[in-house]
């Protein structure tokens, strides 16, 4: 057969080989094979066989198996949706760009993350992005390139339905640094809390004034301590759809339900501490161009192009009205 679908799953279609067995059972045409416990067995055979053949060759000829890596990695990947059984064996040979490398080239394994992981880190981090440039420059790795801590960086199509599948390794889960509030656990300090919640309850009054301006476009407005250089950033809830999935499932025409971020700001960038100053009036234009700004950082496109340009304008006129 030029194509037995029966004996191997979708995604190691790129295999090519002979299976010798003494009996097949075939339809009255003689052209399909019928399912049975026969072929079941020699396809979970044929998919030990394969997966090993590529432990043997990650673990022996690393060079080989960066080449095939590059040829094959996005359609191994999408083992982790298709092939339960095997995600253990499936994680141990995928392979990723990251903060350590700081090269699109996808040569780190999990292990190699684990192994460098710093002391009282319990997750891998992950951020996933429409390209590479993307998720390296994204605002949510701020803190965690401050404190050193890699990032996994995922800008393949297929990286976004693979994190749904790929949850842990080792015991140590897989955690996206766009979901969720920021919980560093032993690698933030008990100073650091302590500075942080004060802080918070410093911008209580900000934090509700621009949720009041943006009113339904976010869920809710917080201070972020996951933010050094950027003013403002947006996150979703966990078990939300990211941004970046919302966007590539919208472009096959699906359907997504609404999700509605959430804007963290920082409280020591000036321009939010600027806004402390700002009648409500000015402040709802900033608070517009804070979180536009948040979606273009993210590689999100603007409903209202336009105003944003026209806002910030308005604003950048001002300032210069005033100095």
């Amino acid at each position: 057969m030029d194509d037995a679908q029966q004996l191997l799953p979708a995604y190691l279609r790129f295999v090519r080989g002979v299976v010798d067995s003494n009996d097949l059972p075939l339809n009255v045409s003689r052209e399909i094979l019928q399912q049975s416990r026969d072929v079941e067995a020699i396809k979970s055979g044929c998919v030990k066989r394969v997966l090993s053949l590529l432990e043997e060759l990650a673990a022996n000829q690393k060079e080989k198996y960066t080449t095939f890596w590059k040829e094959f990695g996005k359609v191994l990947k999408e083992g982790f949706a298709e092939d339960v059984g095997n995600r253990d064996k499936l994680a141990k040979l995928a392979r990723f760009a990251s903060t350590h490398m700081g090269s699109p080239e996808q040569n780190v394994s999990l292990a190699d993350y684990v192994a460098r992981m710093k002391e009282g880190q319990t997750a891998i981090y992950y951020v996933t992005a429409e390209s590479f440039a993307a998720a390296a420059n994204s605002p949510h790795l701020e803190i965690f390139r401050k404190k050193g801590i890699e990032v996994l960086l995922l800008s393949d199509r297929i990286d976004e339905w693979m994190v749904i599948g790929l949850t842990e390794f080792e015991g140590k889960p897989l955690q996206s640094v766009a979901k969720g509030a920021l919980d560093l656990g032993a690698l933030a300090d008990a100073g650091e809390k302590a500075q942080q919640a004060k802080e918070a309850g410093e911008f209580k009054p900000l934090v509700e004034r621009i949720a009041k301006a943006l009113g339904e476009r976010v869920k809710e407005v917080r201070v972020t301590f996951r933010l050094t250089e950027s003013p403002a950033c947006l996150v979703v809830g966990e078990g939300e759809l990211s941004g970046n999935l919302e966007r590539l499932l919208k472009t096959v025409g699906q359907k997504t339900p609404a999700v509605v971020p959430i804007l963290e700001i920082n409280p020591h960038h000036a321009l939010v501490q600027r806004l402390n100053d700002e009648p409500d009036e000015r402040l709802a234009d900033w608070a517009s161009v804070l979180f536009d700004q948040a979606l273009l950082a993210e590689g999100a496109q603007l409903d209202d192009p336009a105003g944003f340009v026209r806002r910030m304008n308005t604003l950048m006129l001002g300032l210069t009205g005033s100095a």
